[in-house]
């Protein structure tokens, strides 16, 4: 059998790998031991499964790949920020960025090549839908970031963890999101707290209530301006999703202990930028307790939108604290490689 036309392992759940077993004539257990060699040791070779006997490991090689497959290319940014580009079959690609912060390090990872939601501010959205990630493409990679030191030799400090912020609307892909998550979050996968996990959203329904009801990860709404005719002006998808019905949602939910509620929002220069508009977030977010991200825009080519001034972010968020709103100014990572946010295209 070609490799191409084997199905890959990574990104099976503890009970598809036994049923994996079940077929190769194995016991159960084998499905327990292809889950801890996948996830939490991260082998990409079957020939390295040494408590699996010859026979099986041959049987396995024969019928399956793991499904690991290293970055096709990558870019380091001054910053340490790292861009990486994965091929997702089809001759489709996808990014991925590493973002080091002293004790932390977070992946931004890709659920679609492409995207559905086409806002207009973002350079994935103007790419158009290209294909959904299967779960064993989502998690190659996080399995596959390789270990390249950092500048100056020191080793990249290992995930802490993961956002999916990357390229397409996590929710229009769900089902294998959630594989993915499980595999994060289960203790015969990688036994990470959901909270070390982060799905943004610029709101689909109903997918956002299962996330809600069936993970415990953290939740980033793109909201980008609480104005509902200039968001649906910019952001599509508030017509069929409209941010009313979105917060109505949350409002059912705890975020005021573990789980956090994050909103996204993009400050364009005499877009949103205002008294009025900062305002209108006020009275959007009401009693929800949540944190607001405020992002300085990077440029995307064909769009007519400018990032607001420093004092223009700073005043927005001093107003939205004096109003018992906790609201920060994301720091600007890997701008210089296109990796910041907003920017990823596979260019």
């Amino acid at each position: 059998m070609d490799t191409s036309e084997k199905e890959p392992l990574i990104g099976k759940s503890l009970e598809e790998l036994q049923d994996v077993a079940y077929r190769g004539r194995m016991p159960k257990f084998v499905g327990r031991q292809l889950a801890e060699w996948l996830y939490d040791k991260k082998v990409a070779d079957f020939s390295e499964m040494n408590n699996i006997s010859k026979k099986n490991r041959e049987w396995l090689s024969e019928h399956y790949v793991t499904g690991r497959e290293l970055p096709v290319k990558s870019a380091r940014s001054h910053d340490g920020t790292v861009k990486y580009l994965f091929g997702v079959g089809d001759g489709r690609t996808v990014e991925s960025v590493y973002i080091p912060d002293k004790e932390r390090a977070t992946l931004c990872v890709s659920s679609q090549s492409g995207c559905k939601m086409n806002c207009y501010f973002c350079a994935t959205g103007r790419m158009g839908f290209r294909k959904q990630l299967t779960a064993a493409q989502i998690i190659n990679q996080i399995l596959s970031i390789p270990p390249a030191p950092a500048p100056g030799n020191t080793p990249m400090a290992p995930l802490t963890n993961v956002v999916f912020m990357g390229m397409g609307e996590p929710l229009d892909n769900f089902r294998e999101v959630r594989k993915v998550i499980d595999i994060l979050t289960a203790e015969w996968g990688l036994a990470w707290s959901p909270k070390r996990i982060t799905v943004s959203t610029v709101g689909k329904l109903p997918e956002l209530k299962d996330l809600l009801d069936k993970t415990q990860v953290h939740v980033a709404l793109s909201v980008h301006t609480a104005d509902m005719r200039q968001r649906e002006s910019m952001m599509p998808a508030q017509k069929a999703f409209p941010l009313s019905a979105v917060m109505k949602l949350l409002s059912g939910y705890d975020f005021a202990h573990q789980r956090r509620l994050s909103l996204e929002y993009i400050m364009w220069r005499g877009v949103n930028d205002d008294v009025a508009h900062a305002d209108m977030l006020v009275n959007l977010i009401g009693r929800i307790p949540c944190r607001v991200n405020l992002i300085r825009f990077h440029q995307v080519p064909g769009v007519e939108l400018y990032p607001a001034s420093e004092d223009r972010m700073l005043m927005f968020r001093s107003y939205l604290n004096s109003k018992g709103i906790t609201a920060t100014i994301r720091a600007s990572r890997g701008e210089d490689i296109a990796a910041a946010c907003g920017m990823l295209a596979t260019s």
